[in-house]
């Protein structure tokens, strides 16, 4: 059987989420949340928590995790789920730096996120 191509979309540049911090991008089916950690690393994940519905961009990004502002859930951001004691999993969504630009598919069948290599200055403006 033949996979097809995903689907990239450019969302934003990487300059328009903060370091430790978050975007949101409006979409039918519910925010998603463009994270960026201290190294430059962008990850999307459904704008709510597992635990309760809170939203994830309102919480405080760590290392590649966030906590959840409502009951302190910390979910990883590679890959949504709550870290243990607690279980679930917030939907995620695969993201791919292009240069500074921030692309995200929304293909279920593109179940990888693509980072920029350790060497590549995201931060500079396209």
């Amino acid at each position: 059987m033949e996979m097809s191509q995903p689907i990239w979309l450019h969302v934003c540049d990487i300059d328009a989420i903060p370091r430790l911090g978050t975007r949101v991008l409006p979409h039918p089916d519910g925010n998603i949340a463009l994270f960026r950690t201290e190294s430059d690393k962008v990850f999307a994940l459904r704008d709510q928590c597992p635990h309760k519905g809170g939203a994830l961009s309102q919480g405080i990004v760590h290392g590649e995790r966030v906590t959840c502002p409502l009951h302190a859930w910390n979910i990883d951001l590679a890959t949504g789920q709550a870290c243990a004691p607690d279980v679930g999993c917030a939907e995620r969504f695969a993201v791919r730096l292009d240069g500074s630009d921030v692309l995200l598919s929304f293909d279920k069948t593109n179940d990888k996120t693509v980072h920029a290599p350790a060497d590549a200055d995201v931060s500079a403006a396209v």
